[in-house]
This record gives structure tokens, sequence and C-alpha cells, in this order.
């Protein structure tokens, strides 16, 4: 592998996307001493009011993209739904990392199944669909319950549906627009658990301990860290990151979402190929959390060291729950992160709060 010398501080890191894990990953490079640049459609964005300059203009304007690239020493971006032609007119001005293969084998969900079988991991049954008729064709194949998903662009349980039996077959449909869809079956799990992990540009890997994550109305609402786990289930996790991160190429933090089956076996549900909301109790908690991590790899710098010293429950404050950040702020305990963002909607991710519990003890 060809040496890239690491990007000194001062050099110029440019983000595309301005939202929540954007201004996270911005005050991570500042903090190393990057100058950080932020691209983003909406005016006003979290990212960009930190940023020492925001570019606003939308995905579509290859001028505008190839401009802010041109003027950083590398890009990356905060979140998988970057239009992959935005991402791959930056990566023809500055170095992108992670690169565009990361992107199109993890915005499709069939394309995304199918690698993570390839590289020696599990997953659920999965069939594609793109017609009703093809739905209830896979549903005698992949039977009920069984969940269909649009194969791009869902997120916090948005873009699917449950199908119970045969009766809830047009609903469903409908419920994803009649859109390209994924039907999956259902996986009997004793709990989900997610690793999250770093790769460098020369190939090192840094792993985080499992976290486990529990839900509500389809969108995160805890993650428990370290999770209590035997030493099985904690190395084919690390199996699963090492081999899944090098299969992609990937440099930056990515993070796997599991479905744990007891004794040691894991399947994979997804991977987001950036920054996770289930590695924010890392900030706090951990020797270098996951966005300083990523900006480490980004500029190509030797990656820190992802152990715990402390126990953690990081609690996400869905819409309404920010209004108690006085009371949060006054929690000893607590490392409370808001988000900037101006409007509190119900279901919106505003913050999240990270509450620390007794030390890790370290690994013999």
């Amino acid at each position: 592998m060809t040496k890239t010398a690491p990007l000194a501080p001062g050099s110029v890191i440019g983000i595309l996307g301005g939202g929540q894990l954007g201004r996270m990953l911005a005050t991570a490079g500042a903090e190393l001493g990057f100058d950080i640049h932020v691209y983003d459609p909406a005016p006003d964005s979290p990212a960009g009011r930190i940023a020492a300059r925001a570019y606003c203009a939308p995905w579509d304007d290859a001028g505008a993209v190839g401009s802010f690239a041109a003027k950083c020493d590398a890009v990356t971006y905060e979140f998988e739904n970057v239009p992959l032609a935005a991402v791959e007119t930056a990566a023809s001005a500055a170095p992108l990392r992670p690169g565009t293969r990361s992107l199109a084998l993890t915005q499709d969900r069939v394309t995304e199944k199918t690698f993570i079988r390839e590289a020696g991991a599990g997953t659920a049954d999965f069939a594609a669909v793109a017609s009703l008729d093809e739905l209830k064709a896979a549903l005698q194949t992949i039977c009920a319950p069984a969940i269909l998903k649009t194969r791009r662009f869902g997120y916090d349980g948005k873009g699917q549906a449950v199908i119970r039996s045969e009766a809830d077959l047009d609903a469903a449909w409908d419920a994803v627009g009649g859109q390209p869809s994924i039907l999956e079956a259902m996986v009997n799990f004793t709990r989900e658990l997610s690793v999250v992990a770093g790769r460098g540009l020369d190939g090192t890997m840094a792993v985080y301990p499992l976290g486990e994550n529990r839900h509500a109305g389809g969108i995160l609402r805890e993650t428990i860290a370290p999770a209590v786990v035997d030493a099985a289930t904690q190395a084919e996790a690390e199996r699963i990151a090492r081999a899944l991160g090098e299969g992609m190429d990937h440099v930056g933090v990515f993070a796997v979402e599991l479905f744990d089956l007891g004794g040691g076996k894991l399947l994979v549900n997804e991977i987001a190929p950036r920054v996770h909301n289930t590695g924010h109790w890392t900030m706090d908690a951990c020797a270098c959390g996951q966005f300083e991590q990523h900006m480490r790899a980004v500029a190509g710098w030797p990656l820190g060291r992802p152990s715990a010293h402390s126990q953690a429950v990081m609690t996400n404050l869905i819409g309404h729950d920010v209004d108690a950040w006085e009371t949060l702020a006054g929690e000893s305990d607590a490392r409370l992160h808001l988000y900037g963002k101006r409007e509190t909607r119900d279901g919106r991710k505003m913050g999240h709060v990270t509450r620390l519990g007794p030390p890790v003890k370290p690994v013999a």
C-alpha cells in the first residue's frame, strides 16, 4: 500500500452534510487543529454554523460541489444518503474518505445484504421485489411475518412496513410507495447489538466494545455500553466488523447493527458507512470517541485507542425531550450534547445525554 502523508494541522477537511453528525465531526476536527468546511443544501445548518466556512447549494449543483471540494485537502460525508453523483464530483477534486465504494454498497439494501453475505457474515433471508406481484411471490419463500423496506433512503423506521399475513400485502406495498423494495424475514433475536469501528488509511482497525440498543417507535432510544457479552460474541462482532471494513476498503468510522441470536451467533441487520447514533456513547466513555476517530482516519493520522474507561448509557433526546435541558445539565454524571436545531419537532433527534457509570476494568 502506498504511504500517504498525514494532513498537518491547519489543513482543510470538508464535510458533505450539515446535520448533527456533521456538527460533531466539525467539532472533533477543529479540536485536532483542522479548518472545517461544510456543504449542505439547507441554510443555517447545525454543522455550518460552527464551521470555519459553510457552503449552501443543492446536491445536484456539480459546479458548487466541485468548487467546495477543490478548496479541501480531504472530503468526508456525514450520512449515506448524500447523492452518489455529488460524492463522485467531490472525489474528482479532492481525496474522498470514505470512498464511493462504501456508499455504493450501502445505499441500496439489496446490494448491501448481498455484499454482507459475500464478506462471510450472515443476514436474515431476503428477496428483492419491484412490484406487488413480485412481493406476493416472494412471500411464498420469505414466509410471514416479514418486513418490507424500500431499497433506498429509509431511516428511523421510515419507508418500511410489517407483513404478518397475505392480507397485509396491499397496505404494505402502499406504505413503501410502490418503490423497489426488499422483503426480509423477521429474525427471532434476543437483543440488538452494534459494533462501531474505525479503519485507517493504512488498513489498521480500531474496534469499540459492543453496545446494546433499545428502540421505540422505530427510533433508537438508548444504547448501553459496553454491552454485557461473552468473549465469543465480542470476537464474532469484531470478525464481522473487520471483514466488512476491509471489503468496503473503508476509511473512517462505520457501524454494524447486529441481531444477537445467542451462543455467539450474530446476524447483520445493516451497515452505516459513517459515524452512528449507537456510537455516541464513545464521545464521553472512551479514550478516543467515534468523531475524533473518524477525523483521525480522514486525515491519515494514527487511530486512537477505542477502549472504554467508563460504563455508559446514551439516551436520545427526541422532540420535546430536549425541553428538560436545564435539568439534564444539572446532573453530575450526565454529559449533555445538543445539536443546535432551530425547531423542535416530534420524532426529531434534538440531542443526546450520556450518563457515565462505574469505571470499566481493563481487559487482562
